[in-house]
């Protein structure tokens, strides 16, 4: 599979679930283009949409910075944004 048809089938299920209600989140192996895909493809396609981008979060949960970060914050991160 050519990289442009990666990145349009998953683009294109992020955008079919896109008001679902739901964070998104990607799993797959290491280095093989989730975090891409998210905070730039993703995000991109969301501005260009008309989403502010102060209304997006993106947040890492495996960056020792957010470490002590617990799910009563996240909710109130998700809820108020």
């Amino acid at each position: 599979m050519r990289l442009y048809d990666w990145k349009n089938k998953y683009l294109n299920q992020l955008i079919l679930s896109k008001d679902n209600g739901f964070p998104k989140a990607i799993t797959g192996i290491r280095r093989c283009g989730k975090s891409y895909l998210l905070k730039e493809i993703y995000k991109d396609y969301l501005i260009k949409s008309g989403i502010n981008d102060d209304a997006i979060l993106i947040l890492e949960l495996d960056d020792d910075k957010n470490r002590k970060i617990c799910d009563s914050e996240i909710n109130f991160l998700t809820n108020n944004k």
